[in-house]
């Protein structure tokens, strides 16, 4: 609308590149941007003939993209895109910056790989090697980004204050971009402050890796809120996950251990860690398609660990939890401790699927769950009122040396934990998006 001067990215970024803060300037993605080229699945003999990059964006940069643009951060690169809570940086798409509706994939988003492991490897292979440089797989989107490889600590960068927005164009039938895709990310990457809003497929995808994360708001996503394939065995807490009227099958948690497998197991199995969650899933009056909801399923023999935290849902055919599977009940199972349930269809899932009882007999299985006789009492949706703050914690520590000790379920533990505050769009006293 006249009011921003747009500043072209390289389309290949090898070497040092900043994106400084200039005030009335917004960085364009043209076309595929990529950080680097892909140095290959192992960090000790990256591939020869090529060329990494580091890409460093400045706290209030803005960066936006067209239908069918998108960022790359190909393995053994990285990229620095670390704001503050009072100049967040922002992708976002021409739609957005021309004054356009709040409208879903309207440009790619961004697709971080890296060389941890994964748990696609050569059909030959019937155990996990233990140098899986083999393992090694191309986005289902894009088939030319590749990730996965032998480095669990590899590092592709910082992503810290930061909101993706409208994000998830369709490059293929069926085939979208998330918000943010993390393919065999390690867990050198921090992750921490990230909003993304507005996906028209996941919010994120995290395909195998390592990598953690901390303080992620994800918000009217069209499919899933946070997903999980290829043997991801990351944590992640504090986690706001609500979408009102998603358009696909949606769930705030899909988690799966999708990828090779061996006597039906995946080879390597997929363990998410998950607390301090919000999971919020349509309204009550919410106009779906016939397919199915949940606010959290598990499948594909994942194993998983969820704690201290609320799934909930008005509407009067989303239950709360689904299993399917029988791999999926394998030892060592997924487990529940200091979770809340209340979704209109009930608590759980028990029909259409392989597992009717799978989903009552792991959260049965856990310590201070409550499956019946909750009543949300959030503030604006996420902030705990008192039946939240009257549940029994789990101390999530001895589950993963990532989480930070918590003495409540959910996401934001008052009025006064304002964590979200500043950096974040749509939410209480913020910008609208």
């Amino acid at each position: 609308n006249g009011t921003l001067r747009s500043c072209g990215i390289p389309r290949l970024v090898t070497g040092a590149l900043t994106l400084p803060y200039r005030p009335g300037t917004a960085y364009r993605i043209d076309g595929k941007v990529e950080v680097g080229q892909d140095l290959g699945p192992d960090a000790q003999n990256p591939r020869t003939g090529v060329s990494s990059g580091v890409l460093t964006i400045e706290p209030g940069v803005v960066v936006f993209g067209g239908i069918a643009e998108y960022l790359v951060v190909n393995r053994g690169s990285r990229m620095i895109a670390d704001g503050t809570a009072s100049r967040p940086i922002i992708f976002t798409s021409l739609n957005d910056l021309n004054g356009g509706p709040d409208l879903k994939g309207q440009w790619g988003g961004i697709v971080i790989a890296g060389r941890a492991p994964i748990n696609r490897c050569p059909p030959t292979t019937t155990t996990f090697p233990a140098n899986p440089v083999n393992c090694e797989y191309r986005f289902e989107a894009i088939q030319t980004i590749n990730w996965g490889g032998n480095a669990a600590n590899d590092n592709s960068g910082v992503l810290r204050y930061v909101q993706v927005k409208e994000a998830g164009y369709e490059v293929a039938p069926n085939e979208e971009l998330n918000g943010i895709t993390f393919g065999g990310v390690g867990n050198g990457t921090v992750v921490d402050f990230v909003q993304v809003h507005g996906g028209a497929d996941d919010a994120v995808e995290f395909f195998g890796g390592t990598v953690n994360v901390r303080r992620l708001v994800l918000t009217e996503w069209d499919d899933d809120g946070f997903d999980t394939d290829e043997g991801y065995t990351g944590s992640a807490q504090y986690i706001i996950n609500t979408s009102d009227r998603p358009s696909e099958e949606a769930r705030c948690f899909e988690i799966s251990g999708a990828g090779s497998t061996s006597g039906g197991l995946p080879l390597l199995r997929a363990h998410p860690k998950v607390s301090n969650f919000v999971c919020r899933l349509g309204l009550a009056n919410s106009t779906f398609d016939s397919r199915q909801h949940q606010g959290l399923v598990l499948n594909g023999g994942t194993r998983a660990d969820f704690l201290n935290g609320v799934i909930y849902s008005a509407h009067p055919s989303i239950p709360c939890i689904d299993v399917d599977g029988s791999s999926t009940m394998t030892e060592p199972r997924p487990t529940f401790a200091s979770v809340a349930l209340s979704c209109g269809a009930g608590p759980f899932r028990t029909t259409d699927n392989d597992q009717p009882t799978g989903p009552e007999t792991l959260f049965n299985a856990g310590q201070n769950n409550i499956a019946t006789g909750y009543t949300p009492t959030f503030s604006q949706g996420f902030i705990n009122g008192s039946n939240e703050s009257g549940r029994v914690a789990a101390n999530p520590i001895p589950v993963s040396s990532f989480f930070l000790a918590t003495t409540y379920i959910g996401a934001v533990s008052s009025l006064n934990d304002n964590w979200y505050v500043g950096w974040t769009c749509g939410l209480a006293g913020a910008a609208s998006c």
